[in-house]
Formats: structure tokens, C-alpha cells, sequence
């Protein structure tokens, strides 16, 4: 299995239509969830980078695939946050669109980080997403982001809870928890991560 240096990582560029994107081959994965769970603050954790992805105290500022290469063949693509933006319709209904076929057709791409806030977990959008994941044969891994939130007990909890939801899915959902502000979990997702950029 390759590691990789996540360090390293720089911005590659933003698209907003796949025609944009770089040529489809390579590794690539993608970090998807609501707009407030904290999807730009987990890129910026695992690669020690805080102005990386840009963070927002307005949720929904990611509204293009933003690319972040890792080497020659490996990138990370942000994808428009869900649920939580204060955008018309029409734009909501472009963005799906655009998930949607990046998701269906885009070959290079190997997995999926589903970011979740621990204290609000499997939103309806968040059990769609993952519906429609496995419809595209893509395995997710999920990051129950800000559990420096909670307490040991309510981590534990949440943690089964969502273990418990997904259970179905074993060989394709796997789950962890994650803090984006104290940096708990981060090796576990890099060992993911390299798994998935190796496959």
C-alpha cells in the first residue's frame, strides 16, 4: 500500500461543469456532506494546510468541484455541500445534477468521504447520498466530524447508532470518528485514504 505524503497536497482547480475536469485517470476521491459539517476544515487537518480549502462561517461556500492534487495521479475533489446552503433552487437542483453525473461516470474515482456532524448524523440528505452511492457501486467512508464536541459516552452511542444504520452495506460503508479541530482520527482516515489511492 503507497503512502502518501498528504502535505504535499496543492490546489489544482475549480470546475463547474465535468467537461472542466482533469483527464479521468489516476486516483481520485471525493469529500462530500452538509455545508456545516466541516468538509473544508477536514481537508485542511489531513494536510496540515489551514488555508488549503477555504473555511466559511457562511455554510455553502464550496459551490464548485474544487481539485487538490496529489501527486501525479492522485487528487481530492470538494464537492458542493448539500442541505444547509441559502441558494435558490435552481442552483441546489444544478449542483445535484452535477453530483450526480460526476458520481455516475467518473472512472478515476475510488471512494467516498461522507463528512457528518456526530451531533446531528444521517441527516435525510446524508441516507440519500448514500443510497444513491451505492447505486454507483462507490464505497464511503463516513467521518463523524466534531466529536471533541461530545462526550465519550455520547461518541459511543452515536458511533453504534450509525454503525448500526449502515450495517447492511459492511464490505461498502465503513465509519469513524474525526475531529477536524483536534486532529482525532487523522491517522485512521490516512490509512483509509492510502487504501483506496493504492486500490
Amino acid at each position: 500500500m503507497k503512502k502518501i505524503n498528504y502535505q504535499k497536497a496543492e490546489f489544482l482547480l475549480s470546475v463547474a461543469e465535468l467537461h472542466q475536469l482533469p483527464h479521468d485517470e489516476g486516483f481520485e476521491v471525493a469529500i462530500v456532506g452538509r455545508s456545516n459539517a466541516g468538509k473544508s476544515s477536514v481537508l485542511n487537518q489531513l494536510t496540515q494546510n489551514k488555508s488549503l480549502a477555504r473555511t466559511s462561517k457562511t455554510p455553502g461556500r464550496t459551490q464548485l468541484i474544487n481539485l487538490f492534487s496529489l501527486d501525479e495521479a492522485r487528487r481530492m475533489a470538494d464537492l458542493p455541500g448539500y442541505g444547509f446552503a441559502k441558494v435558490p433552487q435552481a442552483v441546489k437542483e444544478q449542483w445535484q445534477t452535477l453530483l450526480d453525473n460526476y458520481l455516475r461516470t467518473r472512472d478515476s474515482l475510488r471512494g467516498l468521504l461522507l463528512v457528518m456532524d456526530i451531533r446531528h448524523p444521517l441527516k435525510d440528505f446524508d441516507r440519500k447520498f448514500l443510497i444513491w452511492s451505492g447505486q454507483c457501486d462507490l464505497p464511503v467512508h463516513i467521518l463523524l466530524n466534531k466529536c471533541d464536541k461530545l462526550s465519550f459516552n455520547e461518541i459511543k452511542q452515536t458511533l453504534r447508532k450509525v454503525n448500526e444504520a449502515v450495517a447492511p452495506c459492511p464490505n461498502m460503508i465503513t465509519v469513524q470518528i474525526f475531529s477536524a479541530l483536534k486532529g482525532i482520527g487523522v491517522d485512521e482516515l490516512k490509512e483509509k485514504l492510502n487504501e483506496w489511492f493504492s486500490d
